[in-house]
């Protein structure tokens, strides 16, 4: 006697639609209800009627298996059935996880979770929306009283400094309009930028790969890339005070290199990790630099919370290496102070800014601790008395003190900004104007982004850091990239900033007459433009490893009017190609 047997069957979930109405939900529960009595219904449980399945009535009249056999069927499709998928409607946050309220970008603006504090001032009670200091990005501490009896200190500002700040200040030149620009001229995201000392026309920029670019902005196509000077991140870089054609950079692989700018080069100075890698607990990294030309040393910071000298004649390491910040943590910044460069000013990760006399550098031996509620990105004195101090924190804040020789204990004022990231970003830095005579005027990138006209850009801050108040915002629609990376030319009212892998030269709307006559005879902005890299845009997308260094959409689209423009199909590469 042949049984016919059952034919296999194909287990489906059950699936569960959460709706945002009560009405909806009892309707939910009435179908879940409807599908109990549904005994033989092959384990398909269902809410809507998209899911249902019709009931078929041959199947145990028709089969042939008797009640034995449909009882081990029955408990075989128990065991076998796929947990139920839920299908959730309602409006859930992305920060919180709660219901009822949604956070995100809503077109060009970002919602706020309302059950955080604002993301701007760090306060709770209100969005980044409705902050206060979204409009005035002031918070203005009480001025630090002066003392009664004075220090000898206070009478050589009185005598020597005093006289170099004037008692009238100039009107502000903002170079707010895009004069020439060069597209995806590296290969992941910038990280510096530095203007030639001589030839004003010349910009170096480096990149998390460890690549050194070197462009002549007045001439667009003119560019030269080496992609040998270090194996990965470069973190800082100083020309030689004495020799305007070699670059000191220090870089996350633990060197610190000395190139010549002609071949391309690198002499390596120190290696930190000389057996290579040992693991990330001891894996040095160095950040901070800067040069003491009286003394002739080079100053290098690692993220152990170390500080390197090497002598400039020799380019050979001097002593031992001393601990100036909390053992452990990351140094990222160093500045001499450009009239008394024996002054030295540190930040990293402790939540600090020190102050050092490296005449007697040792552990413990700061003149001032400068206390910061987070990490400080940047630490700078004024660049023509080296008075004051300005400093910038992942707690939104840009603090300034007016006199180095008074009260240090709290700032003389505290400009909430916003520059707080998570990842994927070069940290933002705010930095003086170098030809304001009055040092009150700072440049600074911005992280939140503000919808202009249905575009969700990310503007480029001036602030005067003597009143706290905004100076003026720039910004050019066809950029929908962060920029934060921004350096002020030390002679021309120019600014030159690092957005993702491109480079922008920005310069005043009024121009003078000669100026005028310089920038028609250089063209217009489409043929000031400078493509670099193959076009890979539908074919493969991002190249692969870029997509956590953009800080936005694709920067290929700048600007919209040069999108039929030839783009050259190479990436330089090797020891340097002059293009």
């Amino acid at each position: 006697m042949v049984v016919s047997r059952r034919p296999r069957q194909q287990n489906f979930p059950k699936f569960l639609v959460e709706r945002e109405s009560d009405s909806e939900e009892s309707t939910s529960g009435e179908e879940e209800e409807g599908d109990e009595d549904n005994d033989d219904d092959d384990g398909v449980g269902v809410t809507t009627p998209l899911f249902s399945r019709p009931r078929s009535s041959s199947r145990s009249s028709g089969s042939g298996l008797t009640a034995f056999e449909e009882s081990r069927w029955a408990s075989r499709r128990s065991k076998t059935a796929l947990p139920p998928i839920t299908i959730s409607l309602k409006k859930v946050c992305k920060v919180c996880k709660g219901t009822g309220h949604e956070a995100g970008f809503r077109g060009a603006t970002y919602i706020d979770c309302p059950k955080k504090p604002c993301f701007l001032c760090k306060q709770p009670g209100h969005t980044t929306i409705s902050c206060p200091h979204r409009v005035a990005p002031e918070h203005a501490l009480v001025p630090t009283p002066r003392r009664n009896s004075k220090r000898p200190l206070d009478y050589v500002f009185e005598r020597q400094l005093r006289c170099n700040v004037p008692t009238i200040k100039p009107r502000f030149v903002i170079p707010n309009q895009v004069d020439c620009a060069i597209i995806r001229l590296h290969s992941r995201r910038v990280t510096c930028l530095e203007f030639h000392p001589t030839n004003n026309k010349i910009l170096l920029s480096a990149d998390k790969k460890g690549q050194l670019g070197i462009w002549d902005y007045n001439r667009v196509s003119e560019k030269t890339v080496y992609d040998s000077i270090h194996s990965c991140i470069l973190n800082s870089m100083k020309f030689n005070p004495v020799n305007d054609g070699t670059l000191y950079t220090t870089s996350a692989d633990g060197t610190i290199s000395c190139t010549d700018l002609e071949i391309g080069i690198p002499n390596l100075l120190m290696d930190l990790n000389p057996s290579g890698w040992n693991g990330p607990a001891n894996w040095r990294m160095l950040h901070g630099l800067d040069i003491n030309s009286d003394k002739q040393l080079v100053l290098v910071t690692d993220n152990f919370g170390y500080i390197y000298m090497l002598d400039l004649r020799s380019n050979k390491t001097t002593g031992e290496p001393i601990l100036i910040h909390k053992k452990g943590t990351k140094v990222v910044g160093l500045h001499c102070n450009p009239l008394q460069p024996d002054l030295l000013l540190s930040c990293g990760n402790d939540h600090f800014a020190r102050i050092w006399d490296v005449r007697r550098l040792e552990a413990g031996s700061c003149i001032e601790s400068l206390a910061h509620g987070r990490v400080v990105n940047s630490a700078y004195f004024s660049p023509l008395t080296g008075n004051k101090i300005l400093t910038t924190s992942q707690d939104n804040r840009i603090r300034v003190w007016n006199s180095i020789f008074g009260n240090l204990e709290r700032p003389s004022r505290e400009i909430v900004h916003s520059h707080d990231f998570n990842r994927h970003l070069t940290c933002f830095r705010a930095e003086w104007d170098p030809k304001d005579p009055s040092e009150s005027l700072a440049v600074i990138g911005r992280y939140i982004s503000e919808n202009y006209n249905g575009v969700a850009l990310h503007p480029i801050d001036f602030i005067d850091i003597s009143t706290g108040q905004l100076v003026a915002e720039v910004m050019e629609p066809s950029i929908t990239t962060i920029s934060s990376v921004n350096k002020l030319h030390p002679r021309e009212d120019i600014m030159a900033s690092g957005s993702s892998r491109s480079l922008y030269v920005w310069r005043p709307k009024g121009l003078q007459e000669s100026d005028q006559a310089e920038a028609e005879g250089r063209g217009d902005l489409s043929s000031r433009i400078s493509y670099c890299g193959k076009d890979e845009k539908g074919k493969k997308g991002k190249r692969s490893g870029d997509d956590d260094d953009d800080g936005g959409a694709n920067d290929d689209e700048f600007p919209s009017k040069a999108s039929g423009r030839t783009r050259s199909s190479y990436i330089l590469k090797a020891r340097g190609v002059n293009a």
